[in-house]
């Protein structure tokens, strides 16, 4: 995307969201830092996290951040004036945790929409008043989408890699809760943030989209995800440029980096999506490296972060900078005195390709040939029931992880794709599609490359969807049934961050034969 159709791309947001659009084209552009390492200053006690009206709430409140809005709303408002006074354009509601399922600890999933009403409320009163105190300046509210404290790629069970404790559709009307909450509360934009496994990021967009649609408005959108360590990986296995191919369908105006790395250990991981997303980027990353020795937890003071970050300025490779753990209004505004007067990145504009991911990214390019689609994509088609023997016994016996060995062979003979089906008459395809997918996510030398979901029943993708946390392919979808159903399956394979198999026949196309081989 070039600069000069940005404008035009995000022409659907509200008027404030084009001008922060137009603002990130002129200089970079400075989110917040934490609420957590400000909370802690204050040391509160139990009692204090209960405030008056939770004094007799039967479960433990303290740590629950997200609840202060309600129980300690000054705190929370000194807070956000601090981090607008030291130079943040954009602030971020006080709602990191603040679903049912995050909520759920505390026994306050009833309260959810309560305290993100009142945290966008909080934020939205402080904006104002600086806007008012300094006449032209403009600054932005984002609703602060955090984890759930449940994923969808990983299980906690050693005993049985394929078990989950949460659904997709069960995180998607989380996250839908929360996001209905914060648009009522009127907030500019929303940050999906901290993410680690990107399922769950994909089940928020998800989210986002239907509200989005529904309510017929739309509101920027950044993205945030987390490298786990040095090894280069979010925490559920998935490499930068592969999340960055798994989320890149929601349209966001940024996608980025936050918290687990410092600024120097996350640079290499800003300079790749700096070079392969064609929207903004932006980085917020820890007062360095967790040091349990340093007296707040983290080694780096304001003036370390914001040299290193002015480097991420000089080299032009981002456009939004902020803070995660650690950071405080003091790093902020050193981050903001040492880089202001650099020139903001430019996106680069991408030819069209076939962009997927596993756990690593797929592209149909040739290596160094930007927008050359490589000559052959080799699909392993032997993990289907239909297709061979040899894995429509294991299936059908229940073997389903010996049955991920034909999966393995086919990737060490070269597949660049692999192709599931369970279409057998037997068979619950759905549950089968779910059992094998959880099982193979939990295999990162099978997880890594994309994933072919085929079938000719659409609640068989819609499981396999629901449990790829890369971008896959859906294989296939028709006009068999008609126009208006085409087309609402095929919104739906956008909204999960599909591509789409399209076969070439419809609802007067004679014969099954002309299905099996169209």
């Amino acid at each position: 995307m070039s600069a000069a159709n940005i404008a035009s791309y995000f022409s659907s947001f509200t008027p404030k969201g084009q001008r922060l659009t137009s603002l990130l084209q002129q200089r970079i552009v400075y989110l917040d830092g934490p609420k957590g390492t400000m909370f802690q200053r204050h040391r509160f006690t139990e009692a204090e996290f209960r405030g008056e009206r939770f004094a007799g709430h039967p479960q433990e409140l303290k740590g629950n951040n997200d609840l202060l809005v309600l129980t300690k709303p000054e705190v929370v408002r000194t807070i956000h004036r601090a981090y607008l006074d030291a130079g943040s354009d954009i602030i971020q509601t006080n709602t990191f945790n603040a679903t049912r399922i995050g909520q759920v600890d505390y026994g306050l999933g009833a309260h959810v929409r309560e305290i993100n009403l009142e945290a966008t409320r909080l934020a939205i009163s402080v904006v104002r008043e600086v806007e008012a105190a300094q006449p032209g300046r403009e600054c932005w509210v984002a609703g602060d989408i955090g984890l759930t404290g449940r994923t969808l790629s990983l299980s906690r069970d050693v005993n049985d890699p394929g078990v989950r404790e949460v659904t997709f559709d069960e995180i998607r009307a989380a996250y839908r809760e929360q996001v209905a909450a914060l648009l009522d509360g009127g907030v500019d934009l929303l940050i999906v943030e901290t993410i680690f496994d990107t399922l769950n990021a994909k089940a928020a967009i998800f989210a986002i989209d239907e509200e989005f649609e529904a309510r017929g408005t739309r509101l920027p959108l950044m993205i945030s995800g987390t490298i786990a360590d040095l090894s280069g990986r979010m925490l559920a296995g998935q490499t930068t440029e592969a999340f960055w191919n798994s989320v890149r369908h929601a349209r966001p105006l940024s996608i980025g980096m936050n918290c687990a790395l410092g600024a120097e250990q996350m640079r290499p991981y800003i300079e790749e999506l700096s070079a392969k997303a064609d929207c903004f980027v932006s980085c917020h990353p820890n007062a360095g490296l967790p040091d349990p020795l340093a007296p707040t937890g983290f080694p780096e003071g304001p003036e370390d972060t914001a040299m290193a970050l002015r480097e991420f300025a000089r080299a032009g490779i981002v456009n939004i900078l902020g803070g995660c753990c650690g950071t405080t209004p003091e790093h902020i505004r050193a981050i903001v005195r040492a880089t202001r007067n650099h020139a903001p990145r430019k996106p680069p504009v991408l030819t069209a390709a076939l962009r997927l991911g596993g756990l690593e990214a797929f592209n149909n390019e040739v290596p160094g040939e930007t927008g050359v689609a490589a000559a052959f994509i080799m699909v392993g088609e032997r993990a289907n029931v239909t297709g061979s023997p040899r894995f429509r016994k294991l299936v059908v016996e229940g073997k389903f992880t010996e049955a991920l060995a034909i999966v393995r062979q086919q990737i060490e003979n070269g597949a660049n794709i692999i192709d599931i089906n369970f279409d057998e008459a037997l068979l619950d395809g759905p549950a089968c599609m779910r059992q094998f997918l959880n099982l193979l996510a939990a295999e990162p030398d099978l997880a890594r490359v994309p994933l072919m979901l085929d079938s000719s029943k659409w609640e068989v993708l819609v499981a396999g969807l629901h449990c790829v946390q890369g971008k896959g392919i859906v294989n296939s979808i028709s006009l068999k049934e008609g126009e208006e159903k085409f087309l609402a399956r095929a919104r739906l394979c956008q909204r999960h961050g599909a591509a789409i198999i399209v076969m070439a026949f419809d609802e007067c196309t004679p014969g099954d034969a002309d299905y099996e081989y169209a």
